[in-house]
């Protein structure tokens, strides 16, 4: 693997976050594609960045799905759980509040916060966006924060525009402030569990090992699988060990999905808890490229919509 960006603990930012001459110039494309209506809008996003169009009629991949579920699925729980914040209370009510990560403070402005009630370390992030945050692990990151103060460039972010993705259209834009998880004293990997029609299909995990980013997936009996998103992390060379709560995470992921035809569970985890991160309706916008290709077909197989695309 080359040398890419890495951000201030020296980790590899993965491909899709990172400025390069690509991104610069997709970016600027989506600006000017802007004003097409939302089908023609995924259409060609899709087209530029897979390199064919995607079957919005009859969609069979997992890509081409979360296209259709951008443009068909109105599931009144969606907004609620995008929402980093009110998801908060859902995921506690169905499977208590022990698997919720503590939030130290909710607003609109960063400058309004009593930094005297919040405990560091900490995170920061909008509730409406993926990919934006910092780490506060002390008074000079707070300081750092306030100083060049985010808050406007982060409540600007607009998922329903930039990706058609329906659910961000009905939530409020704010900025979070929740607990640092730490595993000896480090930020925890994140596992991610695919769930198609209430069950895991796949276990996600993105890596930080050796100043480097990693990700793999795992069945839920812990076989490793052969595929990965060349566009967001490498693929990670060696096993990973069985997570000493997969059981336990597995349970809770589908408790929280039981009523939903796809959603990806976030979790942090060690040996002594379980916590979930967030809830991943539009995977990557629905454009990952997965690697051997046949996966995106083999995910979507797995993937019964549970709403009505239009015959038209």
């Amino acid at each position: 693997m080359t040398d890419r960006t890495v951000d201030r603990d020296g980790f590899l930012i993965p491909g899709y976050l990172q400025k390069g001459l690509r991104e610069r110039a997709h970016n600027l494309l989506w600006r000017l594609i802007s004003p097409l209506p939302d089908r023609a809008y995924c259409a060609l996003k899709y087209r530029v960045i897979r390199g064919r169009f995607p079957n919005l009629k009859q969609p069979r991949t997992l890509t081409e799905k979360i296209q259709a579920r951008k443009l068909y699925d109105r599931n009144p729980l969606l907004p609620r759980f995008v929402d980093k914040a009110d998801a908060k209370e859902l995921i506690a009510e169905r499977v208590g509040n022990q698997y919720v990560v503590p939030t130290l403070w909710v607003g609109t402005d960063l400058a309004a916060v009593d930094w005297s009630k919040i405990s560091l370390p900490a995170v920061v992030k909008p509730t409406h966006a993926s990919g934006v945050g910092q780490f506060l692990y002390g008074q000079g990151d707070v300081d750092r924060l306030l100083t060049n103060n985010p808050s406007s460039e982060w409540l600007a972010i607009d998922h329903a525009s930039y990706n058609r993705e329906w659910a961000y259209r009905h939530i409020r834009p704010r900025i979070l402030i929740e607990s640092m998880l730490l595993v000896e004293g480090r930020v925890p990997w994140d596992y991610r569990l695919f769930t198609f029609n209430g069950k895991v299909s796949h276990i996600e995990i993105d890596i930080r090992e050796n100043g480097r980013g990693y990700s793999c997936n795992y069945t839920p009996d812990w076989q490793k699988l052969p595929f990965f998103d060349r566009d967001y992390l490498g693929l990670y060379p060696g096993d990973v060990a069985r997570p000493a709560r997969l059981d336990e995470m597995i349970s809770v992921a589908e408790a929280v999905a039981h009523d939903i035809d796809f959603v990806r569970v976030d979790f942090y985890a060690s040996s002594e808890w379980v916590r979930i991160g967030e809830l991943t309706f539009y995977p990557g916008g629905g454009f990952e490229v997965l690697e051997p290709e046949e996966h995106d077909l083999l995910l979507g197989q797995k993937w019964q919509l549970g709403f009505e695309i239009p015959k038209r």
